[in-house]
């Protein structure tokens, strides 16, 4: 073995963490992102350790519902990607394919997927755990029409990144769903955050759902409230979302990097 050649590789992958943001970010996003999530998880357990009913409903239900949500932005992160990995991406664009078109088309495969991964989910949840997905009757409707749009939102803002920097800001179809995990109160409530962060937290649709679906499992009432803010902030995050996307394909096609995004 040549030392030299061993040393070339691992200085030439040093490079690549020099010259790129995302890559040097993702060495302390994850660590960062397990300890802040268990990290409050254990702080709801120490508080609420003499009364947490359901407490295996809570965690499951959260652990299905997050993944809804997850694969609904994946679905279209994960599809345009595909687009670029084929190198078709600049074809679509030259087609008589209209904007508008390859966002429906990318959201419908997001539904295909949801449908897929959600019920293979709730079926081993079932099938192993004796969960019951299904207990939160009517409100899981609107639960997962939420989540949905939701997904959807942080998927168009992750394409709209990556047809702007192009592959260096790929990172962010696995990440930026993640990156509001800690403060989306998917395994605990709201109250366990800081003080300062709740309401940012409640400034996010998927805190609401969350909530809602503990106050679902524990008390089983329908918690409107929870829905009609959560769908209020779907819609305005969803608009923006497009509305950031269309104006980044502007910046992208003035500045010719269309090019680069569908043939790299």
């Amino acid at each position: 073995m040549n030392p030299s050649r061993i040393a070339a590789i691992i200085q030439r992958h040093l490079y690549l963490y020099g010259r790129s943001v995302p890559r040097c970010a993702e060495i302390f996003f994850w660590p960062l992102l397990d300890l802040l999530v268990w990290g409050f998880v254990t702080l709801y357990l120490r508080a609420y350790q003499q009364a947490l009913p359901n407490f295996v409903a809570f965690f499951l239900g959260a652990l299905i519902l997050w993944d809804i949500l997850f694969r609904a932005q994946q679905g279209i992160s994960i599809s345009f990607l595909e687009e670029i990995w084929s190198r078709n991406l600049l074809n679509l664009f030259v087609s008589p394919m209209r904007t508008g078109e390859l966002l429906a088309a990318l959201m419908c495969m997001s539904v295909v997927k949801l449908i897929a991964a959600g019920t293979v989910a709730t079926l081993l949840a079932w099938w192993l755990y004796s969960f019951n997905l299904f207990l939160l009757g009517v409100s899981l409707i609107p639960f997962v029409l939420n989540l949905l749009m939701m997904g959807w939102s942080i998927g168009i803002v992750t394409i709209a990144a990556i047809l702007r920097y192009g592959q260096s800001a790929e990172i962010l179809a696995w990440g930026l769903a993640l990156f509001i995990q800690p403060i989306s109160a998917v395994f605990y409530p709201v109250s366990v955050l800081p003080t300062w962060l709740q309401p940012i937290a409640l400034a996010i649709p998927s805190s609401h759902i969350f909530e809602g679906m503990r106050e679902v499992i524990h008390a089983g009432a329908i918690p409107v409230s929870h829905l009609v803010v959560a769908f209020l902030l779907n819609v305005f995050y969803l608009l923006s979302a497009i509305t950031f996307f269309y104006w980044n394909l502007r910046v992208v096609r003035e500045r010719g990097l269309l090019i680069r995004s569908g043939t790299e």
